[in-house]
């Protein structure tokens, strides 16, 4: 490894990433170290890491890492900061296509928000007390009626490590407020974290699709979260699904 790699910390209201600029590929991938760098204690601190590459077909292609140093599946304000990222670095200008893990993404930038196209919806299930679907990742979505007092941790780590969803390979855990005819407030256990998060993209995604069905509620869908406010907008069938809002650089510095 080189003496010294260039990193870079972003954050998507509160979720926040190291991201690194591997288009050259020396990055070092290792769970140990990966783990080690999202530490908030002997690292730098981070709900995952995420590694901008190049790709032959599109403007780059995005790794993502969870905190537990695992390669994870998609991550909504981690694709957010990415597009972000690559505009800070002058990879585009206003409007972009790439590649990560469940597949192809476009997304527009201006200084205020990025608006990032979302994947198809995948497994969808509805209960009686939650709705369940993919947006990128498996999320698990249940109502409260007052969020605040609701132990996100404690009960978001019971369905997240209960035998059934073990057996399904894990799931996220969403707990959702119904505010009003056009805003939500989300909070979100999170797999890989193990914790909960100050937001999540894909599970802010996967509760305003949920308050469609149970409530009818419209698009776009203002969303409150710990870290700040998003927009989930949509079409008919859930077509052209669209996670908006800020993503920012938080400093720079050097992995000796």
């Amino acid at each position: 490894m080189n003496n010294s790699l260039k990193f870079y910390k972003y954050q998507g209201t509160g979720n926040d990433f190291v991201m690194i600029d591997n288009r050259n590929e020396i990055f070092p991938i290792s769970q140990t170290y990966i783990e080690h760098l999202c530490h908030r204690r002997f690292g730098i601190g981070a709900d995952g890491l995420i590694l901008l590459q190049n790709d032959p077909e599109y403007d780059f292609r995005m790794v993502y890492f969870n905190a537990d140093g695992r390669e994870g599946s998609m991550c909504g304000n981690g694709g957010r900061c990415t597009v972000r990222f690559a505009e800070d670095l002058g990879i585009f200008k206003h409007e972009t296509k790439f590649i990560a893990v469940d597949g192809k993404h476009t997304a527009q930038a201006n200084k205020e928000v990025i608006s990032l196209k979302m994947g198809e919806v995948h497994s969808l299930e509805r209960h009686t007390e939650y709705d369940f679907m993919n947006t990128g990742s498996p999320h698990y979505v249940t109502y409260a009626t007052d969020i605040e007092v609701v132990d996100v941790f404690s009960e978001g780590r019971k369905v997240r490590n209960s035998e059934e969803w073990v057996n399904r390979g894990g799931t996220n855990v969403n707990f959702v407020q119904v505010i009003d005819n056009e805003t939500i407030y989300v909070r979100t256990y999170e797999r890989g974290v193990e914790d909960e998060t100050y937001s999540c993209g894909t599970g802010v995604t996967a509760s305003a699709l949920s308050t469609n069905l149970r409530f009818g509620m419209k698009s776009p869908i203002k969303v409150i979260t710990k870290g700040g406010n998003l927009q989930v907008s949509f079409e008919d069938n859930f077509q052209n699904i669209h996670l908006i809002g800020p993503a920012m650089r938080v400093f720079e510095g050097i992995l000796e």
